[in-house]
C-alpha cells in the first residue's frame, strides 16, 4: 500500500521516471535509506491542504520543547550533536593539561572560568569595574563621545547575516566596499535593549506589555547594582531609548542595500550627524585613520548624534551604566544569560528569556559553557571540531553536491524564456565565478594576542570580543581576502557572501539529518541540497542580484528584466504575507522577501539537480515512497520544527526569514510537487500553474 492511499487520498502519481517495485522486487534490491522520517508523518493532513503538517504533524502532536529552549527543531539536532562532539573535544583538551599559550589551553581556561561559579559570584563585577568607572567619569559631551567610540565593537553584518542591530549605540562592519576592491568600515544603529524598534513604537497590547517588562527589568537590574533611585533611572532610559527607536531606520529599510550605499568623508560626520564629537568618538573606535566610513542608515545615525548632543549627561550616564551591566548579564550573540553572578543572570533570563521569547528557564551551565567557549574562540574549537567530525569522503561528496546544483541553475538560466541573453550571460558567469567553500576555512584565526585565564569568566568574554573587533579592524588598508571565511565550521548555518560572491557551508550542518552519505539521494539533495540552492539563490535574490561577478554593487540587469524579476517578487511578497502564524500577526512578505526568494529557487534547482543525479535510472521506491515524494518530504522536514508564541513573536518582528512552517510551504510553487503528490484545485495550497512563483 502506498503512503498516499494510506492517508485516504487517492493513489498519488509516481515521478514521471520512477518505476514502482513489486513486493519481490523489493526483497532482492538492496535499497538505501529512505532519510525520511516515515513516524513523524500525520497521514490525517492531506498534503495538498497543509504539506508541513503532512510531513511533521505526528511529530509535532507528542513533543514537548525542552524548558530551557524557545524553539526546537531539525537544526536544534544538529546543534546538539555540535554541542555533545565540542564536550567531547575540550574534555579531552583538559586531561591533556595543554601547554601555556596554546590555543588548546585557551580553550580548556575559557571553559573552566565559565564552569566556576563560585568564583563568578566571588569577583562580582570586578570585571565590568573600568568600563562603569569610565562611565562615572563622563563630565563633558567629549568625554561621552569617548565612552560611546570605546563601546563600539564588530557585532553588525547587514549582508552576510542581515543583523542590522546592536545593543551599543553603534556597530560596525568591516568588509569589500559595495563598489570597490577595498576593505571599508561601515557604521550602523544600534542603542536598544530590546530587540526592534517596534517593542517601543507599536501600539499592540504585547508590545505595551514588553515595554512595562523592560522598565521593571532595567531598574531591578541597576538596583542589584547598588545604583540609587534605580525606579526613576528606569523611566529615563526608556523614554532615551524610545527617542531612539524613533531614530531607527525599519528592517526593510536598512535591507535595501541602494538606501545603505552611503559613503561618507569621516570629516564630514560632524556636518552630516551633528550632536556628537565625532573625533573623539572616530579615535576612541579605532577608526581615526580611515579617510571615510559608510553611513548603512544615515537618518538613524543623525538621529542618534542629536540625541547625543541633546540630551542630559545624567540620562545617558544612566543609560550608559544600565547597558554594562546587561551586556555583562546578557549574552546578546548567544542569547543566553552572561558571566555575572546568579542574582544578575537571574533578572536578565527572566526578561530576555521568559517574557521575550517564552523560555521557562535558562540552559544548564556545563551547555552554556559549551557555546560560550565555542563562540568566542570559535576557530580554534572550529580546527579541531574538523578534523575529528568532517572526513574527507563527505566534504568531497557535499562538494559534488554544491557542483551539480551550480551546474542545474547554470542550465535553469538558460532556458529561462523571459530573460535577455545579456543578463542570462551575466547571470551564468557570476554563478560560474562564485567561490564555494565547504566544511571550514583555508586559514585559521590567530588568537595569540587574546589573554584568557581560568578565573575571569566575564573578562575572557570581554577581551574576546575587543579582539575580535580589532581583528575586524586589522583588515583596513589590508588586500581583499576573496576566501575569507564568516562562520565557523561548528557552526549550524550556511551563507552566501555577496560582496566575495562566495558560499561557506560549515562542517556542523553537513551532518544527519540533513546530510548522510548512506541515505539515498532523494532525502540528501531534498534537504542539504535544498540549503546548498538556497545559498546560491541567494547570490540572485532581491538583494544579491544587485551584485556583479566581482562583489560589486553593479546593474547587470536590462529594464525588461529588471521589471519581470520585481513582478515576481512581488507576487511572492504577496504569497507570504498572506500567512498568518499567530493571530492578527501575518508574516512580512517584503521583510522577508530575500530568504523566500531563496527557498523557491533554491529548492527549485536542488530538485533539477537531483533528477540529474539519477541519470538515465529510474528512482527507486523506498519504504512505499516515490523519489520525489522522498526529495520533497526530505525538505518540508528539514523546516521541522516548535516555537513558543513569544519567540515566533519577535522573530515575525524582526527576522528576514519566514518562520519555518511558512518555509515548507514552498513546495506549493514547484510543478513537480503537484505530479508527487497529486495536490487537487480546491485544496488549500493548490495554486494554478500561472500563478506558481517562478523566479529563477
Amino acid at each position: 500500500m502506498t503512503l498516499a492511499l494510506a492517508t485516504g487520498l487517492t493513489a498519488c502519481k509516481p515521478a514521471p521516471t520512477d518505476t514502482a517495485s513489486t513486493p519481490t522486487q523489493a526483497k532482492t534490491a538492496a535499497a538505501p535509506k529512505s532519510g525520511i522520517d516515515l513516524a513523524g508523518l500525520d497521514k490525517a493532513v492531506r498534503p495538498g491542504d497543509d504539506f508541513e503538517a503532512f510531513a511533521n504533524g505526528g511529530w509535532r502532536k507528542t513533543f514537548e520543547i525542552p524548558a530551557d529552549r524557545s524553539n526546537y527543531g531539525a537544526f536544534t539536532v544538529l546543534l546538539e550533536t555540535a554541542e555533545r562532539r565540542n564536550a567531547a573535544l575540550i574534555a579531552e583538551l583538559a586531561a591533556g593539561k595543554p601547554a601555556p599559550g596554546s590555543d588548546a589551553r585557551r580553550i580548556a581556561d575559557f571553559h573552566t572560568a565559565y564552569l566556576d561559579e563560585a568564583g563568578i559570584e566571588k569577583h562580582g563585577l570586578q570585571a565590568l569595574q573600568p568600563q562603569l568607572d569610565a562611565v562615572g567619569a563622563i563630565a563633558s559631551p567629549g568625554d561621552l563621545s569617548r565612552v560611546l567610540g570605546a563601546s563600539v565593537r564588530a557585532d553588525t553584518d547587514p549582508l552576510n547575516a542581515t543583523n542590522f542591530h546592536t545593543a551599543n549605540l553603534f556597530g560596525v562592519f568591516v568588509a569589500q566596499g559595495l563598489q570597490e576592491r577595498a576593505y571599508v568600515a561601515t557604521l550602523m544603529q544600534g542603542g536598544l535593549g530590546m530587540p526592534d524598534r517596534e517593542y517601543y513604537l507599536s501600539a499592540d497590547k504585547e508590545m505595551a506589555d514588553a515595554r512595562k517588562a523592560y522598565e521593571t527589568y532595567v531598574a531591578a537590574l541597576l538596583k542589584q547594582a547598588g545604583i540609587a533611585d534605580a525606579e526613576t533611572k528606569a523611566k529615563s532610559i526608556l523614554a532615551l531609548e524610545t527617542k531612539i527607536a524613533k531614530a531607527h531606520a525599519p528592517v526593510v529599510d536598512s535591507q535595501n542595500v541602494h538606501k545603505a550605499n552611503n559613503v561618507w568623508e569621516t570629516s564630514a560626520f560632524a556636518e552630516r550627524a551633528p550632536g556628537m564629537d565625532w573625533n573623539a568618538f572616530f579615535a576612541a573606535a579605532g577608526l581615526a585613520a580611515q579617510p571615510k566610513i559608510v553611513a548603512w542608515q544615515p537618518g538613524a545615525i543623525a538621529g542618534i548624534a542629536a540625541l547625543v548632543g541633546s540630551e542630559p549627561l545624567p540620562v545617558w550616564k544612566d543609560y550608559l551604566a544600565f547597558h554594562a551591566l546587561n551586556h555583562a548579564a546578557w549574552n546578546e550573540a548567544l542569547r543566553g544569560p552572561g558571566e555575572l553572578p546568579k542574582a544578575y543572570i537571574d533578572l536578565a533570563f527572566g526578561f530576555h528569556g521568559t517574557t521575550l521569547a517564552g523560555t521557562p528557564q535558562a540552559r544548564a551551565r556545563a551547555k552554556r559553557a559549551l557555546d560560550a567557549t565555542s563562540h568566542s574562540l570559535g576557530d580554534a574549537v572550529g580546527k579541531l571540531y574538523a578534523e575529528k567530525y568532517f572526513p574527507a569522503s563527505s566534504k568531497a561528496k557535499v562538494e559534488e553536491m554544491v557542483n551539480n546544483i551550480l551546474a542545474a541553475f547554470d542550465e535553469r538560466v538558460d532556458s529561462l524564456a523571459w530573460m535577455t541573453p545579456q543578463t542570462k550571460a551575466k547571470a551564468r558567469e557570476k554563478a560560474k565565478s562564485m567561490r564555494v567553500s565547504v566544511g571550514y576555512p583555508e586559514r585559521w584565526r590567530d588568537y595569540a594576542k587574546l589573554e584568557i585565564r581560568p578565573d575571569d569568566a566575564l573578562g575572557n568574554r570581554l577581551r574576546a570580543e575587543l579582539h575580535e573587533y580589532r581583528h575586524q579592524l586589522g583588515k583596513l588598508g589590508q588586500p581583499v581576502d576573496s576566501g575569507e571565511w564568516w562562520m565557523t565550521p561548528q557552526t549550524v548555518n550556511a551563507v552566501q557572501l555577496p560582496l566575495q560572491n562566495a558560499m561557506n557551508f560549515p562542517a556542523a550542518i553537513l551532518d544527519k539529518p540533513f546530510f548522510d552519505p548512506e541515505a539515498d539521494p532523494a532525502a540528501n539533495y531534498g534537504s542539504i541540497g535544498a540549503v546548498i540552492g538556497h545559498e546560491i539563490s541567494h547570490g540572485f535574490d532581491d538583494t544579491g542580484a544587485e551584485f556583479d561577478a566581482q562583489g560589486r554593487l553593479a546593474n547587470w540587469w536590462t529594464p525588461s528584466d529588471t521589471q519581470h524579476f520585481q513582478e515576481a517578487t512581488k507576487k511572492l511578497a504577496a504569497q507570504y504575507s498572506a500567512y498568518e502564524p499567530l493571530p492578527g500577526l501575518h508574516v512580512n512578505g517584503k521583510q522577508t522577501s530575500g530568504e523566500n526568494i531563496a527557498d523557491v529557487s533554491g529548492l527549485t534547482i536542488a530538485y533539477m539537480a537531483y533528477r540529474k543525479s539519477l541519470g538515465d535510472k529510474p528512482a527507486p521506491v523506498i519504504d512505499g515512497l516515490s523519489g520525489d515524494q522522498r526529495f520533497f518530504l526530505a525538505y518540508a522536514q528539514t523546516w521541522r520544527g516548535k516555537i513558543r508564541d513569544a519567540a515566533l513573536r519577535q522573530r515575525l518582528l524582526t527576522d528576514g526569514h519566514a518562520p519555518a512552517a511558512q518555509r515548507a510551504q514552498t513546495v506549493r510553487n514547484i510543478d513537480a510537487w503537484y505530479d508527487a503528490w497529486d495536490a487537487k484545485p480546491g485544496e488549500k495550497l493548490y495554486l494554478a500553474p500561472a500563478e506558481r512563483i517562478k523566479i529563477w
